[in-house]
């Protein structure tokens, strides 16, 4: 570009424009000194006041410790506290009350306010000393004369660091204020003389520069809304003009930027809306400065609350004092955000960002929901587990019967049958658990058919206690409780049969010496509510829920004597759900279990048909 002449540059104008501001600065250096003299004075003003306080507070503490006789010469705590409060000077503190912890006033330096003395003291700085033992200070004004007043209230405490009164003191402010008024005054003169002196000269100058510098500020704030469509006249070849050049250069790149920007922001926003995965972007020092949905709902917060935060405040790491930028290094973290209700587990994946220059300047977290993996990892090791354990015990008695028999006892015609037959027994009871174990595997795998039909189930439901109550001991009784209706319903009669014999038999074998058996159906709505009563020792409420579990055993020990393979209810529960059933359970200790579920009736036009 052509090089400016001085006498056509800005440059020229420029000085003129510093001799002015050079005027304002004076102005503005004497309102800088004004208001940090009023800092200075009111903080020389408030240490004395404390220095006193500090030496009030060490004397008071003396006297309130002191141990005290009955001896008729020694002074009360009150008068010694009144000896001591009436020393103070009055030139600053203009009123002392010392109270106690009852809050009463048991010294005051106001000889015209004496009655004060013995009565309970209202204010509120004083309670919150007496309270928290904390020394609290305010700025306020007198209600009574309207002067400024500064008053403090500090504690009192005993050898054992215990709050035991307080120190309240009001100290007049109007001495501060009135020497920073006729400061205050004499620099308003000298304002007010060189506002009119630079306005004078401000005129002359600013109509030669401010029009396009008027323009160019019009443009940026028309930049600054988003368009980018209008240009600056340029008006000259001095500085002035080679900066509206310049100004219309930089809207033309900001424009293309703007839009390079804009495209890239939206295609990052939309990767971040549509991933599974949790997002969440920090600054070096940890602050969450970019999140995206799936992270807010993982952590159950949304992302304006989130923004901003500590990330280790809001991710809840074992470790809060660790180093951020050694989280990278880490690997993936669970965090476990379960709680007494619900089973929530993340997993986190941290990589760092750096610069140019290989320093960190931010942390990127990754999140993903793996509760359902860890509930299936942690069922299939408790399958596993359980599996184990109740092969092993059937097999672990075999065993040493065998070896027992191998080593002679075949020979003893009265133990050897008893141990061939516990083997045959616990051999059965393996096949049974098998069995079972390839039924619900083909549960899950949905590889078993069900073949409905309409079936009478209150007839049904005879022919299957009729069939018990040809083999059922003697000590146990079976009542029907059963309407004399029909009601249909679109089942499979093996399926549900296979239901109806794990529960009866569990009853059974539950039920104690004269137990009673109660099977009753009731018809609800569009359902049959069939119940199995029995009358054992119950089951406790928490674990009523769980032995619809596999291999789940409210008694163990009982259970496994009986011959059961904690299977039958995981089953039934299995089978009935196929059949758009609900079942649960109902027990109180010491009064027996009940089991019911719930089948859906035939409607009566499809219940016509046949």
């Amino acid at each position: 570009m052509k090089k400016v002449g001085f006498f056509r540059s800005i440059q020229l104008k420029f000085i003129i424009i510093y001799i002015l501001l050079l005027l304002i600065a004076v102005q503005v250096i004497g309102s800088y000194v004004a208001r940090e003299l009023e800092s200075e004075l009111l903080e020389n003003f408030k240490m004395s006041v404390n220095d006193r306080v500090e030496l009030l507070s060490y004397n008071l503490e003396q006297a309130f410790n002191k141990d005290r006789t009955d001896d008729e010469g020694e002074m009360t705590l009150e008068e010694e506290v009144q000896t001591i409060v009436t020393d103070v000077g009055t030139d600053a503190i203009t009123n002392i009350q010392v109270i106690n912890s009852q809050s009463r006033v048991i010294g005051s330096n106001d000889y015209k306010n004496r009655d004060i003395i013995g009565k309970k003291t209202t204010e509120d700085i004083v309670q919150k000393t007496l309270k928290f033992g904390s020394s609290l200070d305010n700025t306020l004004r007198n209600a009574k004369t309207g002067n400024r007043v500064f008053i403090k209230s500090v504690p009192i405490y005993d050898k054992e660091e215990n709050v035991i009164g307080s120190i309240y003191l009001e100290a007049s402010l109007e001495g501060v204020y009135d020497q920073l008024q006729n400061i205050n005054e004499i620099f308003l003169k000298g304002s007010i003389l060189a506002i009119i002196v630079s306005a004078l000269l401000g005129i002359l100058v600013a109509r030669t520069i401010t029009k396009p510098i008027v323009e160019m500020r019009r443009q940026a704030q028309t930049m600054g809304k988003g368009d980018f469509s209008q240009k600056v006249n340029v008006y000259g070849t001095d500085e002035i003009g080679q900066l509206a050049e310049t100004f219309n250069d930089l809207n033309d790149r900001l424009l293309l930027s703007r839009a390079t920007t804009e495209k890239e922001r939206r295609k990052l926003s939309s990767v971040l809306s549509n991933m599974t995965e949790g997002v969440i972007s920090t600054d070096k020092a940890g602050y969450v400065s970019l999140v995206n949905e799936a992270a807010a709902r993982f952590i159950g917060q949304s992302p304006d609350q989130i923004a901003g935060k500590f990330l280790l405040d809001i991710l809840p790491l074992e470790e809060k004092n660790v180093d951020l930028t050694e989280l990278q290094d880490s690997g993936s973290i669970l965090i476990d955000l379960s709680d007494d209700q619900e089973f929530y587990l993340l997993r986190a994946n941290f990589s760092a960002i750096y610069d140019e220059e290989d320093e960190v300047t931010g942390l990127i977290t990754v999140l993903s929901d793996v509760t359902e993996q860890e509930k299936v990892e942690q069922e299939r090791r408790e399958f596993v587990s359980n599996v184990s354990h109740e092969l092993r015990t059937p097999l672990t008695t075999m065993r040493s019967y065998m070896e027992a028999l191998a080593d002679g006892a075949w020979e003893d015609k009265e133990i050897a049958p008893k141990f061939l037959s516990v083997a045959q027994n616990e051999t059965e009871r393996m096949i049974r658990m098998v069995n079972d174990l390839l039924q619900l595997s083909r549960m899950d795998n949905k590889e078993y058919s069900i073949y409905k039909e309409k079936i009478d189930f209150i007839a049904y439901f005879h022919e299957v206690i009729d069939r018990f109550d040809m083999n059922i001991p003697e000590h146990i009784t079976l009542q029907r409780e059963l309407p004399k209706k029909h009601y249909f319903v679109w089942m499979d009669k093996d399926k549900m049969t296979q239901v109806l014999d794990n529960i009866i038999s569990n009853a059974i074998k539950y039920s104690p010496e004269g137990g009673t058996i109660r099977l009753r159906v009731e018809k609800q709505r569009h359902r049959l509510l069939i119940s199995i009563q029995d009358q054992g020792l119950g089951i406790t409420y928490d674990k009523l829920d769980k032995i619809f579990d596999r291999f789940y055993r409210a008694d163990k020990a009982r259970t496994r004597k009986l011959g059961g393979t904690g299977l039958g209810l995981a089953i039934s529960k299995e089978l009935v759900e196929a059949h758009y059933g609900k079942i649960w359970a109902k027990s109180k200790e010491g009064k027996g279990t009940t089991v019911l579920f719930t089948l859906p009736l035939m409607n009566q036009k499809r219940g016509d048909r046949k």
